[in-house]
């Protein structure tokens, strides 16, 4: 993809010197401001920036008013406007695409040109317009069609026209912005409910829809382009962007590395844990783990190097940590918003379920890095000194905001007022703090948010084209069938063919769309085997007679013990269970579980699902996280890919604590017995896969190391928990006393 700057050759942007760039990421060293940092290829360099906007107002002003405009608005429409939602989806699309179009070059090889940039700006006009036309236009559409009754959709020539031009605009900025993978899939799935469907055998096989009846689905339905997950984008995600930039522009980023140094930087290996830190810390400001890793890991992987770790791992460290940022509440990333959507549980709930699963991932970071320099006798020097000035100057504009931010929506606020109230209580703040946030920060903040909003804005109308197909054809109960047949009611083998699907899809897809796909396909599935369990136990139990009268219709040997009340042996239930018909079950489960625990195992599908998702940023062979910190270390990237995903075993511990413990739905002290002793398990894994814990590890110690550890993993009993946690402990010591025989030597070039 070709880059292409605005700027004459003077420009600052176009002199920097690239450390690496990938499709997704363009990072220069000299220049670690996260607002340069693009999130896409083929952005025309300085066609945002703010400052060369400022230095050439004249030529530039229509553009930075129309940026710091399009933020406005979308407080703006937020809190006050009130507007119908496909005219405020249509807008926001139609700003986005604009942007998308004058911020992206056609042709390559004349990116430069001005008639290059004259097309896209056309095309860009052209996406906009028809994105108004089909919202200007539903009403009377709706008009003519009902005054001929019978009749498929009257579209006019003007309408086909427009919404031809929407749908190829969406799918042509998505390949700019994120490469053919999404682009592939949208034609697939326009094809398959037009004519393919009716060719695909079993379950794929779907009746075909007239292409008048595709367009208004398309368009117009609340699970098509203008539907519910561009709402998503529109109300919530990119106000949350924009609230990321007001924090980044208060200092808040420069807290955030100072606040880590005086918290973790007097531990040894402190530069690692100043990574871990602030990368933690930073997940709450942008949500994203490529751009996270940009932002710190340009001021963390050379203090790490400098600390004495080798650069592969500093770099799988930030990898690593910059992953979780997307996991680290109150902002975590697009995919919490659209789970919001999914599963009708509001915001506030999502994020209190996810602190203690988000410091369980950050330990196990943590752990790595303090066995690492334990084993390598490294990480003793002394960190560079902490910034007061940075430090003091930005607390109050990250703390005071967030935690407004945290209050309301825990409070059961909207997550788009939650974000409006944290910018203006920012705004306001910042005028006792040294950084204060005038008129010029305060439209560097807008620029900031909109430019890094463009890529997911797009996606996510895009995205809804596939989800309008799922969903009218019924791919998504075919695919949830085949993972209740594959998976032969067992969760273990139903959460491992999501893990492969989702690296599969991660190597193509950004995360946030593998979770939407992901989610779509496979969470109703898992909810519905996790509800299974619940099943079983009440058929061992034995069942009243209303509820055994379900069973009534059911061809099993096992029924008449149903309804006479007996229990059944655990075979016969789980046989009972996994033969029932996938109709049957659907309504089955909801007359015998109360709705709080279905609500309960769907937020569980969909946590698991979005955890599974962010493999891919540290998962060979496409791991665009790592490969980002790879850049900046200067590694080779697939060995710090493998590296990141070793340090990152964390994601997948944590997700099979939340398909076999009650970790969520859980009251607060169960959940602490659960994280707590979690803690002891993590660690003992740790150790494992590392070989060390505090001194090398005798062979005989491995089997108490790892008893220790998978008692530790028992859910809420007590006795085999502290028993396990004793364990760990008694290894523990015995390294530590046994000393460091054998330590390797420091090294930061491997």
């Amino acid at each position: 993809m070709a880059t292409f700057s605005f700027a004459d050759p003077g420009h600052p942007m176009s002199q920097k010197e690239d450390v690496r760039q990938d499709e997704e990421t363009a990072i220069h060293r000299d220049d670690p401001d996260p607002a340069h940092v693009h999130a896409a290829a083929g952005f025309r360099d300085g066609a945002v920036d703010l400052d060369y906007m400022l230095a050439h107002i004249v030529r530039y002003w229509p553009l930075l008013a129309g940026v710091c405009g399009f933020g406005i608005w979308h407080v703006v429409t937020n809190l006050y406007l009130n507007e119908p939602e496909r005219w405020q989806n249509t807008v926001h699309f139609g700003g986005f695409a604009f942007l998308g179009y004058v911020t992206t070059a056609t042709f390559r090889r004349h990116a430069e040109a001005q008639w290059s940039i004259a097309l896209d700006v056309i095309l860009g006009l052209l996406v906009a317009g028809s994105a108004l036309w089909i919202a200007g236009a539903e009403s009377g559409l709706y008009d003519r069609t009902l005054a001929k009754t019978g009749q498929d959709w009257q579209f006019t020539p003007l309408d086909w026209a427009a919404g031809a031009i929407v749908i190829i605009g969406a799918i042509d900025l998505t390949r700019r912005l994120t490469g053919w993978i999404i682009p592939v899939l949208v034609i697939l799935a326009l094809a398959y409910i037009l004519f393919l469907g009716e060719h695909l055998p079993g379950v794929f096989r779907a009746a075909s829809l007239p292409l008048n009846d595709v367009m208004f689905r398309s368009l117009y339905n609340d699970e098509g382009m203008f539907g519910i997950i561009a709402n998503i984008s529109s109300s919530y995600i990119t106000l949350f962007m924009i609230f990321g930039g007001f924090l980044l522009v208060s200092g808040a980023s420069d807290f955030v590395i100072e606040f880590s140094k005086v918290i973790a930087g007097r531990f040894r290996g402190g530069a690692a844990f100043v990574a871990v830190m602030s990368s933690a810390l930073t997940g709450t400001i942008n949500g994203s783990a490529i751009a996270n890793t940009a932002s710190t890991g340009i001021i963390t992987i050379p203090m790490m190097k400098a600390n004495g770790f080798r650069a592969r791992f500093a770099a799988g460290i930030e990898a690593s940590a910059s992953t979780g940022g997307q996991m680290m509440p109150p902002i975590m990333g697009a995919g919490a918003f659209i789970m919001v959507s999914f599963t009708g549980i509001d915001y506030g709930t999502i994020v209190l379920v996810s602190i203690v699963p988000a410091i369980l991932y950050f330990l196990s970071v943590a752990f790595m890095v303090r066995v690492e320099a334990i084993k390598h006798n490294i990480g003793t020097e002394h960190l560079e000194a902490v910034d007061r000035a940075k430090l003091l100057g930005g607390a109050l504009n990250f703390f005071l905001p967030l935690a407004v931010m945290t209050w309301l929506l825990v409070t059961g606020k909207t997550p788009s007022f939650a974000a409006c109230v944290s910018i203006v209580t920012l705004i306001a703040v910042s005028w006792v703090t040294p950084n204060k946030v005038g008129l010029r920060k305060i439209a560097n903040a807008l620029v900031i948010g909109i430019k890094t909003s463009i890529m997911t804005a797009v996606l996510l109308v895009t995205v809804g084209l596939i989800n309008n197909a799922v969903v009218t054809s019924g791919l998504a109960n075919g695919m949830s069938l085949m993972i209740a047949l594959w998976s032969q009611g067992s969760v273990l083998i139903a959460v491992t063919l999501i893990a492969l699907v989702s690296l599969v899809l991660g190597m193509g897809l950004p995360v946030t769309a593998a979770y939407i796909v992901l989610s779509i396909l496979s969470a109703p599935a898992l909810a519905g085997l996790l509800a299974d369990g619940v099943m079983i136990d009440m058929l061992i139990q034995g069942l009243e007679p209303a509820q055994a009268a379900m069973f009534a219709l059911v061809d099993s040997p096992h029924t008449a013990s149903i309804m006479s009340g007996a229990g059944l042996s655990p075979d016969a239930a789980r046989e009972l269970v996994g033969s029932l018909p996938f109709e049957l079950a659907l309504v089955i489960r909801p007359a015998l579980i109360d709705t709080e625990t279905l609500t309960v195992f769907l937020l569980t599908a969909h946590l698991i699902v979005f955890w599974l998702s962010q493999d891919s940023n540290v998962t060979p062979p496409v791991c665009l996280a790592a490969f980002t910190a790879a850049g900046i270390a200067g590694s080779k990237p697939m060995a710090t890919g493998f590296e990141a995903w070793k340090i990152a075993k964390g994601l997948y511990i944590v997700v099979l604590m939340f398909a076999f413990t009650p970790l969520i739905g859980a009251g607060p002290r169960e959940t602490i017995q659960i994280g707590g002793f979690a803690m002891f398990g993590i660690y003992a894994i740790t150790a494992t896969i590392q070989r060390y814990s505090e001194g090398p590890i005798p062979i005989w110690l491995y089997p108490v190391l790892l008893g220790g550890g998978a008692l530790c993993f028992v859910p809420l009993d007590l006795l085999l928990n502290v028993i396990g946690a004793a364990l760990v402990l008694c290894v523990i010591v015995y390294t530590k006393r046994n000393g460091r025989r054998g330590t390797t030597a420091p090294s930061a070039t491997a």
